[in-house]
């Protein structure tokens, strides 16, 4: 998936908006920029130093990073900004805090924002057994780095597959959060497979059917020998170029995106939890994602981002709203999976927004 880079059918959206109308909690994006403008940065929070505004130090935000040891494995950390801990948790699965940056900046402002790499992903350990690359293992080392850096009580973000890695944390360890954040993502593996397929059948027909050609042949094991464990680089552009670029991104593109160059991640975390039989199906580990029917015990203040052109079909997000109650669904317009990119300054707002409304 790729930091979740799958699409959405356009048609399967608007259904989805008219069978609802204005059930939506759209958490109102008219209202929220102006709300926002008009709204004093939050009071720090009792255990932090207040910096006096307009002083040379308050204009400075120290960057703090190293590994903490979760049972064997090395996780990566970064600490930007200063208030309560907001930690924030990536997509891939094999991707790597990166792509959250410059555009989370902004967060930095209010929260004291923790970036991890997950195990397995970016600058943090990998290991030689792929079997050790499970959502359970990697809820107990985000508790890890909670724990290992005093952080006490968390916010966190999780983003596409990272979402699901936060309501997994929330589902054993809510009691160690103040907030929830869930961004594009989904709650049942086996719903959104369905979406993936209906993404798929949408196609173009002769997209459509040399990704058909390419998945029946296997996706493995061609080129040379430091090719054989990833996807060619024509499945790559006609998976993440052709197929998915327009469920990425709709209002604001980004200008440096290359599919192939998308192909760096952590290739056998990829395979053992997304699977090996092409983007438009989950058949690895991630198949354990069926956290619908128990997300009605999540009782700590939620926010639900999603874009509605996102790959994680906004339907999904509906889902995940109705079961938890009490929480907040933000529809993003002209955006796709990277929300964050295509409205940067609602994203932050609403997150902020949410973080800190009195």
């Amino acid at each position: 998936m790729r930091i979740c880079w799958k699409s959405c059918s356009g048609a399967s959206i608007a259904a989805m908006q008219k069978r609802h109308a204005f059930s939506f909690l759209f958490y109102t994006l008219l209202t929220i920029t102006p709300a926002y403008a008009r709204t004093a940065p939050a009071a720090a929070p009792a255990n932090t130093t207040t910096r006096r505004q307009g002083s040379a130090e308050s204009n400075v935000y120290p960057m703090q990073e190293g590994f903490v040891d979760a049972h064997g494995v090395m996780i990566y950390y970064k600490i930007l900004g200063r208030g309560e801990p907001l930690m924030i948790v990536h997509g891939g699965p094999g991707a790597s805090h990166d792509y959250f940056l410059p555009y989370l900046l902004p967060l930095t402002r209010h929260n004291k924002v923790v970036f991890i790499d997950e195990r397995g992903s970016g600058r943090s350990q990998k290991r030689e057994e792929r079997s050790g690359y499970t959502v359970e293992n990697m809820v107990e080392d985000v508790e890890m780095v909670r724990t290992s850096l005093n952080l006490g009580k968390i916010n966190l973000l999780g983003h596409s597959y990272g979402g699901a890695l936060a309501q997994a944390y929330a589902l054993k360890y809510q009691r160690n959060l103040s907030h929830l954040i869930l961004g594009s993502t989904w709650s049942s593996t086996i719903t959104m497979n369905q979406v993936l397929l209906r993404m798929k059948q949408n196609m173009a027909p002769e997209l459509r059917e040399r990704i058909d050609r390419m998945e029946a042949a296997g996706l493995f094991g061609h080129g040379k020998e430091y090719e054989k464990n990833r996807y060619t680089a024509e499945y790559m552009i006609a998976a993440w170029g052709e197929g998915y670029f327009p469920y990425l991104y709709q209002n604001r593109p980004d200008p440096n995106y290359d599919p192939i160059g998308q192909g760096t991640s952590a290739w056998d975390l990829y395979r053992e939890m997304w699977g090996e039989h092409g983007e438009f199906v989950i058949d690895g580990n991630l198949k354990s994602v069926e956290y619908t029917d128990r997300l009605a015990s999540i009782k700590v203040p939620t926010l639900i981002v999603v874009g509605d052109h996102d790959e994680c079909d906004p339907s999904l997000s509906q889902v995940m709203h109705d079961k938890i109650d009490g929480s907040k669904l933000l529809i993003l317009p002209k955006a796709g999976h990277m929300t964050f990119v295509d409205q940067t300054a609602l994203f932050i707002a609403g997150v902020d927004q949410f973080l800190h409304a009195k």
